[in-house]
C-alpha cells in the first residue's frame, strides 16, 4: 500500500513517549526499568530519562522510588476508548484490592456491570507472582458462568434480575442457553445466596482451567461492582478458597462499602 503524503512532520518525541508507554505496558510485572526500556524500544537511555520525566509530570506514569522502575498511572486509562476511571475506583477500590492481594497471593478483579457481562475496572494480576494473565483490565466476564458475573446477579434486585436474563436469553452465546433455563437459575440463585458468596469452578468455557469466588461491592442499596479471588482449580477449590480467603474478602469489601459511605461520591449508573 502507498503511504499517505502529509504535509506534517513526524513527531520523534511523540513516537519514543508512545513507544515507551506501550513498552511498559507489555511488560510481566507492569513496571519496567530504563535498561529494559531501553532493550524494548531502541531508544538511547538520556531520551528515555528525559521522555519518562516529561509523562510523570503530565500523569502518565508513576516512579516507583524504592526499586527505580517505572509503571502507568491510572491516567492511562483516560486513553482507551474514551474511557474515565471513576475516582472511587482510583481512590478507595484500587488500594483496597491492593491489601487484598498481600492477604491472599492470588489475584483479584473489581468489576462493574456491563450489558450481559461485567468488565474488569481494576485488576491485581499484574502484580500478583500467582497470576497467569496480565492484561485484564476491560476484559468482559459472563454474567451467568463466572464469579464475579455471578456475584452481581444473584445479589442484585429480583427486578433487575429479570432486565438481565432477558438480554442474555436474546443472545447467541454459552449463558443464553443457561438463562433459558428456569432449574439452573433458581439453583445458582440458592446456592450462591445459601453459601454466602459466588464461586465458579471451571463454569466459563474461556477459563475452564481456573476457578473463584466473589462478592458484590454496595453502595446507597445498590450493587455497584463485584471483587473477585482468582487461582487454579488444580490447586484450590472454591470451597477451600473460601476457608482460607473468604474472611479477607468480605474485610476488603467492607472496608470499601464504609469509605464509599463516609466520602459520598457520585457514582454513574
Amino acid at each position: 500500500m502507498k503511504q499517505r503524503h502529509s504535509p506534517y512532520k513526524k513527531s520523534q518525541s511523540l513516537s519514543r513517549g508512545l513507544a515507551i508507554l506501550h513498552a511498559i505496558s507489555q511488560t510481566n510485572s507492569g513496571t519496567a526499568s530504563i535498561s529494559e526500556l531501553q532493550q524494548r524500544t531502541g531508544v538511547h537511555r538520556t531520551t528515555i530519562r528525559r521522555l519518562l520525566q516529561t509523562l510523570i509530570d503530565e500523569g502518565y506514569v508513576k516512579k516507583i522510588h524504592a526499586n527505580n522502575r517505572y509503571q502507568l498511572s491510572h491516567r492511562i486509562r483516560e486513553l482507551n476508548d474514551g474511557y474515565t476511571d471513576d475516582e472511587w475506583i482510583t481512590e478507595i477500590a484500587t488500594p483496597a484490592i491492593g491489601k487484598l492481594l498481600y492477604k491472599t497471593l492470588w489475584p483479584s478483579d473489581l468489576c462493574t456491570l456491563d450489558g450481559s457481562a461485567v468488565i474488569i475496572r481494576e485488576t491485581t494480576h499484574r502484580f500478583s507472582s500467582l497470576s497467569f494473565h496480565r492484561a485484564m483490565v476491560r476484559k468482559r466476564l459472563p454474567l451467568l458462568t463466572t464469579a464475579a458475573g455471578r456475584a452481581y446477579f444473584c445479589y442484585c434486585s429480583a427486578k433487575e434480575r429479570e432486565q438481565l436474563l432477558t438480554i442474555i436469553r436474546a443472545e447467541s452465546s454459552e449463558q443464553s442457553k443457561l438463562a433459558k433455563s428456569p432449574q439452573f437459575i433458581t439453583q445458582l440463585i440458592e446456592k450462591t445466596v445459601a453459601q454466602g458468596y459466588a464461586s465458579n469452578n471451571g463454569d466459563w468455557h474461556k477459563e475452564d482451567k481456573t476457578a473463584a469466588i466473589a462478592l458484590p461491592v454496595r453502595y446507597k442499596d445498590k450493587i455497584i461492582s463485584t471483587i473477585n479471588i482468582v487461582f487454579l482449580k488444580k490447586i484450590l477449590t472454591p470451597q477451600q478458597a473460601s476457608a482460607q480467603f473468604l474472611p479477607a474478602l468480605k474485610q476488603c469489601v467492607s472496608h470499601i462499602e464504609a469509605e464509599l459511605e463516609a466520602t459520598q461520591p457520585t457514582i454513574r449508573p
